[in-house]
């Protein structure tokens, strides 16, 4: 199977089902967003040295996969067939309760956090806060595309991409702290001081 296949050089793009649509719609910026949020994971694997930052590296393989999930249902119109929308993979209240679970987890070791932090650290930790603004604006266009009346957006994805964000956060202080990168506090500057 060639890579290429020319059908999009006319600016558009399949959504599964087949039907076409631009490739500045809106569905395909929210399912566009998501990838590009997986991407950024797999820097953050790519960063981490294999062992020396364990819960990150599990959590991240099942994100990775959970997000391609996530993509079929963005990349999935409302009124597609039924047996396109029976082909799609399972989403449901429990990946958000994992996540969940991967929160407790990620921020009993680190202290308990009572100011704004910027977001850096060590490459690993910077890159986990760099993903999680992806995952914040993948949210934004997940939401966006859901408030258009001919769209349709299971509210889970929302609620998955919400928690994900705050698992990402905790993971990036946890990173920070296995690589013993001290967090910076975010002093507001008043006036021109």
């Amino acid at each position: 199977m060639k890579l290429y296949t020319r059908t999009g050089d006319d600016g558009s793009t399949s959504l599964f089902g087949g039907h076409r649509v631009p490739k500045a719609a809106l569905r395909v910026e929210a399912y566009g967003g998501v990838d590009e949020l997986n991407a950024c994971l797999g820097l953050v694997l790519a960063a981490s040295e294999h062992g020396k930052h364990p819960l990150v590296e599990e959590v991240l393989a099942r994100v990775q996969s959970e997000l391609f999930d996530l993509g079929a249902h963005l990349a999935t119109p409302g009124d597609a067939s039924e047996p396109v929308r029976a082909a799609l993979p399972a989403f449901a209240q429990a990946h958000v309760t994992w996540l969940e679970q991967a929160i407790d987890r990620a921020t009993q070791p680190v202290p308990e956090l009572r100011e704004f932090i910027l977001p850096g650290g060590s490459e690993v930790g910077a890159r986990l806060h760099h993903a999680r603004t992806v995952c914040r604006r993948a949210e934004r266009m997940t939401v966006l595309l859901g408030e258009q009346k001919e769209e349709q957006v299971d509210s889970r994805l929302v609620v998955y991409l919400n928690r994900l964000s705050d698992l990402l956060f905790a993971l990036a202080r946890l990173a920070n702290q296995e690589d013993g990168h001290v967090e910076t506090v975010w002093k507001p500057r008043v006036g021109d001081q």
